[in-house]
């Protein structure tokens, strides 16, 4: 005869206990990604150039989506197209804060606009860097 408590066990609640419904709704699990992003930025550029918050944000912001993360200009140091709006809203900025931190980038030589919204981003941040660690762009360079 078969033991009462086995049924028991292998039988299987209908309803799902509270703490397995609050591990489910979770999602999978987080696990934090990693950026290359050269020492140079903070050993020289952070020092020479004593940029604002915003301007960090946003020269972060794009030079991950340029050499961080997928895309098919990598090579070219271009970004793929971005909205200002999506930009302020992940770095929880208002547009005209990211707007005006992308033209001091710009004056400053970090970036230049291609169109609004795309942007070409030196991998070594200034020509200068650029020239000493041989940083090309296939051909494509402003």
């Amino acid at each position: 005869m078969v033991d009462l408590q086995s049924i028991l066990l292998d039988h299987k609640a209908k309803k799902k206990k509270s703490d397995e419904v609050s591990h489910e709704q979770e999602g999978p699990s987080v696990t934090p990604t990693l950026s290359e992003i050269p020492d140079m930025f903070f050993d020289q550029i952070l020092v020479e150039y004593k940029l604002g918050r915003i301007e960090i944000l946003v020269l972060m912001y794009i030079y991950r989506m340029v050499y961080c993360r997928p895309n098919l200009y990598k090579l070219f140091g271009i970004s793929p197209l971005l909205s200002h709006y999506e930009m302020a809203k992940t770095l929880i900025l208002e547009v005209p804060e990211t707007v005006g931190a992308i033209h001091k980038l710009e004056e400053l030589g970090f970036i230049s606009t291609i169109r609004a919204g795309q942007y070409f981003v030196r991998r070594f941040f200034t020509k200068e860097n650029d020239e000493i660690f041989k940083q090309t762009y296939a051909d494509f360079d402003l």
